[in-house]
């Protein structure tokens, strides 16, 4: 029977962390050190069901660096293989999608995204790069249950969110722009939200019935960017609701049975610092803290 298992190929939001042009208190740290925070590459998740085949959940810019930490997703036998059998994708942000192009080098993999995303892909002469002798695009309905490599199954689902920076002012966002990933084998299912900027009922409902969720933990106040003088957005603007407050995802999902699980961390948020007062907050009402290299068993 198919197991269940995710790799945390990365866990920091776009930048990584520390970002390469920041020294807010949480990324001086890191400059400096501290033993206290871990370095963290940009969001991506590897799923298996048998521990052979591998699906990318989002492809960061940091793929290769993350490919080189990880024997599970080196090559094994022939010259010239991978286990990387397929890519599948939450949007088209740069973040999300900017490591295809670390695999452009003549290897098969399935690429699977819903529409909004492949016409964004396709529009991009870059990403041409992907030849279709060995990469097939398929377009995913939301709600669509689908198969993928090494006995997995998945589906698409509507998470309220915004466009990609660079396509802003194109036009407003369609459904199918930012999405969730539901992935299941073996009776374990797990759940996958880099980005959200609240949780609908239908939502809920579907976080409320999986066994591990891996939720959007990028801002711990919507204003911290704003405060820190390093940014002129909200996280909300952003298209990301924060972890505390009234309205932020700690309380929202404070009921969740399912292992809880925050993944895209900003460089600027306290939740990197793991003696941080926020840090300690989230982890007495049950929640963890992904770390790149972070083992889960479903």
């Amino acid at each position: 029977m198919p197991r269940l298992t995710a790799i945390v190929l990365g866990s920091a939001a776009g930048g990584g962390f520390p970002q390469w042009n920041c020294r807010c208190p949480v990324c001086a740290l890191a400059w400096e050190s501290d033993p206290r925070v871990k370095e963290r590459t940009q969001t991506s998740v590897a799923v298996s069901g048998d521990g052979k085949h591998w699906t990318l959940l989002n492809a960061s810019p940091d793929l290769r660096e993350q490919i080189a930490r990880t024997a599970d997703l080196q090559p094994r036998v022939s010259k010239r293989e991978s286990p990387i059998a397929a890519v599948l994708l939450t949007g088209a942000e740069i973040d999300q999608a900017a490591g295809l192009l670390h695999l452009r080098e003549g290897q098969e993999f399935s690429l699977f995204a819903t529409a909004q995303t492949q016409n964004t892909l396709a529009a991009n002469p870059m990403f041409e790069a992907l030849s279709p002798n060995f990469v097939k695009r398929e377009r995913i309905a939301l709600g669509d249950k689908f198969t993928l490599p090494g006995g997995l199954q998945a589906e698409l689902f509507s998470v309220p969110g915004k466009v990609p920076l660079y396509l802003e002012g194109s036009g407003t966002m369609q459904e199918g722009t930012n999405v969730g990933i539901d992935i299941s084998a073996g009776g374990a299912r797990l759940v996958f939200i880099p980005g959200a900027a609240s949780i609908p009922d239908p939502l809920m409902q579907r976080i409320g019935t999986a066994d591990t969720v891996l939720f959007d933990g990028t801002l711990f106040t919507d204003d911290e960017m704003i405060r820190l003088g390093v940014g002129e957005k909200t996280g909300l603007r952003m298209g990301h609701m924060p972890v505390s407050g009234e309205g932020g995802s700690m309380r929202a999902l404070a009921s969740v049975r399912a292992r809880r699980i925050y993944i895209h961390i900003n460089n600027t948020n306290p939740l990197l610092i793991e003696d941080s007062r926020e840090r300690a907050e989230v982890e007495r009402n049950g929640f963890e803290i992904a770390e790149d290299g972070m083992e889960i068993e479903v």
